[in-house]
């Protein structure tokens, strides 16, 4: 069985790591913040002060962080992973970044003789929680198989989608997808509340067919209560949908419904609801409809 380490022990981080260590990997962590350990540690995980320390007594290696810029800094920073890994491991991460510094850091590592695989995955705090979540895996075959039995242990649907930076492309579709996803929603569940109708009976109702999808049965809820609790955050969604616009801009394609979307996230994060879940998106078509938002 592989030595794992896992960096990055937020909402979701930290989840994922309990299921490694859960499963008997022998673990070692680290987080940026301290004090985030202190579970893993009572359940045989290590936990030590830098990505460099976590990379020298590990054979693969899980990255779950926020953006570009906090992969490049655990990857290649002071102290960071690269200082540590040894020809032969392998970085997993399971982060949300853009394709194009996906395959830059990977080619840097191979470099080093450091295999990669991007891997970034979809499912929320839930998904985490209860390891099922979706993961889409960009790297070469033979690092896909080394990778899988760990991603399995993480999520419930595995696939192999490309060469590196292809999980990180297929993210940012899977981002602009339920950004429509959630604005369709947010107006139909404003639409039948403004008509008068029996919101959780339209809810089970369009259950049945071709408007269900998993955000109508597990966000409308919030939307009617203008209640968000975390799930997954409008500020990480907003980042998300700068990344695909950018592939998009990339590509020559123009998306005005992630644009719209994209918009009403900026505002909700100037005004206070960056730790929203994002479904918070029906505040700005509650307000609109002259509902509380």
């Amino acid at each position: 069985m592989e030595r794992i380490g896992f960096l990055g022990l937020g909402t979701m981080g930290a989840a994922m790591a309990g299921h490694l260590v859960r499963f008997g990997h022998p673990l070692t962590v680290w987080n940026r913040t301290p004090g985030r350990a202190a579970e893993l540690v009572a359940q045989g995980a290590t936990e030590v002060s830098t990505p460099a320390a976590v990379a020298a007594v590990s054979d693969a290696i899980v990255l779950c962080v926020s953006d570009t810029p906090d992969v490049e800094s655990i990857l290649f920073g002071p102290g960071g992973i690269s200082d540590g890994a040894r020809a032969g491991s392998l970085v997993i991460d399971c982060s949300t970044i853009a394709p194009g510094a996906t395959r830059d850091m990977a080619g840097r590592l191979a470099a080093r003789g450091v295999e990669f695989a991007d891997a970034p995955v979809s499912g929320g705090s839930e998904g985490a929680q209860k390891a099922t979540l979706t993961i889409f895996v960009g790297a070469l075959p033979a690092v896909f198989e080394r990778a899988r039995p760990i991603l399995e242990v993480l999520g419930k649907t595995i696939t192999h989608v490309g060469p590196i930076g292809s999980g990180q492309a297929v993210k940012a579709v899977n981002q602009v997808i339920l950004a429509g996803t959630y604005l369709g929603v947010a107006e139909g569940i404003v639409l039948a509340l403004k008509a008068g109708l029996d919101v959780e009976q339209v809810v089970s109702a369009l259950g049945g067919g071709a408007a269900q999808s998993w955000v109508l049965v597990n966000r409308s809820g919030r939307m009617l209560a203008n209640d968000y609790p975390l799930g997954f955050k409008v500020e990480l969604h907003l980042k998300d949908l700068g990344i695909a616009l950018g592939l998009a801009a990339e590509s020559g394609v123009e998306l005005p419904v992630t644009e719209l979307c994209a918009e009403i996230e900026r505002v909700l994060v100037e005004t206070g609801h960056a730790d929203d879940d994002m479904s918070a998106v029906a505040r700005r078509i509650r307000a609109l409809a002259g509902l509380p938002s």
